[in-house]
C-alpha cells in the first residue's frame, strides 16, 4: 500500500519539499508519495484530524505551525523540547511523534566542512524560529558567545536569554550597527528572509573578512546578496540549500529507516533553481 507524506503550512505552494522527497522515494524504489497540504493559521487542529483520518504516514511542519504543533504531539524528541518547535512528525496509528531536524540540519554543512565551533564568537541576524534552532545548534557545539542582531530588540533579548539557558554567553546589538563589528565574529549567520528574491542585505558587509564564515539560510537564490558580497571578501561560504537538504534527509531517514540519497536530492533542488 502506498504511504503518503506531506508538508503542512501556509503559504505552501512555493515548497520544494514535494519535489525533493518524491525524487528520493523514486530513487530508493519506495512506494511513497509526498504532497503539499495547506492548513491556514488557526485551523491546525482540524487539519491534523483530517490527516489522521486519511492515515498519513508522516509530515513536515513549516510556518506558521512549528510551535503550535507541539501541543498536538503524543511524544517529542529532545531537540523539539529544547527548541520548542517541531518540523517532522511520524504518525503510528494516530500516535504522533515529533522531531526537530532544524538543529542537526543547520549543523550538517558546518560538520561536512570540518569547521570547529568550539570557543567561537557568533553573530546571528534574526530572532525568529529558525534563529532559535541555530542557537540550540551552536550551544551543542560549545561556542563561546552568541550575539543577536534583530529589528525588534525585545525578540533579540528573548533569544539571548534562551542562549544563556543553554549555557552560552549571549547579548544583543542594534541591527543597524551589527555590520560595524562583523570582523569580531568567526560565524555570521543570516536567519532572516532578507535576501529572498535576491533583494537586500541583512547587515552591512564592509567588515566581513577572509576569516569570516558567512552562512545564509535563505536558499533561493543560491547566491544571495549577502553571499555575493562575502565571496568578494574571500570569506568561507555556507549556502542555505545545504541546510534545506540536510533537514530533508533527516526527515526522510526518520520516516523510512533508509539512507536518503544526497545526490538525487541535490540535483533535484539545484535543478529547480
Amino acid at each position: 500500500m502506498t504511504k503518503t507524506y506531506a508538508v503542512i503550512g501556509d503559504p505552501i505552494d512555493h515548497s520544494l519539499s514535494p519535489a525533493l522527497h518524491n525524487a528520493s522515494f523514486a530513487f530508493r524504489g519506495l512506494d511513497c508519495i509526498y504532497i503539499a497540504y495547506r492548513i491556514p493559521k488557526g485551523e491546525l487542529d482540524d487539519g491534523i484530524a483530517a490527516l489522521k483520518k486519511i492515515g498519513i504516514a508522516g509530515f513536515n511542519v513549516t510556518i506558521p505551525h512549528k510551535v503550535d504543533m507541539m501541543r498536538l504531539l503524543d511524544e517529542a524528541d529532545q531537540e523539539c523540547k529544547t527548541v520548542g518547535a517541531t518540523n517532522t512528525v511520524v504518525n503510528i496509528d494516530g500516535y504522533l511523534k515529533g522531531y526537530n531536524t532544524d538543529v542537526e540540519g543547520f549543523l550538517d554543512p558546518i560538520r561536512k566542512r570540518k569547521i570547529d565551533c568550539t570557543g567561537a564568537d557568533v553573530l546571528i541576524v534574526g530572532a525568529g524560529g529558525a534563529a532559535r534552532a541555530i542557537v540550540a545548534g551552536f550551544a551543542k557545539e560549545k561556542v563561546h558567545k552568541i550575539t543577536i542582531a534583530n529589528r525588534t530588540p525585545q525578540n533579540a533579548e528573548h533569544l539571548a536569554s534562551f542562549a544563556k539557558q543553554l549555557g552560552v554567553d549571549s547579548d544583543h546589538v542594534d541591527i543597524a550597527k551589527a555590520g560595524d563589528t562583523a570582523s569580531r565574529y568567526k560565524f555570521i549567520v543570516n536567519a532572516t528572509s532578507v535576501g529572498l528574491k535576491g533583494i537586500g542585505l541583512p547587515i552591512s558587509t564592509k567588515n566581513i573578512t577572509k576569516d569570516s564564515i558567512v552562512y545564509d539560510i535563505v536558499y533561493m537564490p543560491v547566491d544571495t546578496p549577502l553571499i555575493l558580497e562575502a565571496k568578494e571578501k574571500n570569506a568561507t561560504i555556507i549556502y542555505g540549500w545545504e541546510m534545506l537538504i540536510a533537514q530533508a534527509m533527516k526527515s526522510f531517514e526518520i520516516w523510512t529507516g533508509v539512507q536518503a540519497p544526497y545526490e538525487a536530492m541535490k540535483l533535484t533542488l539545484l535543478g529547480r533553481f
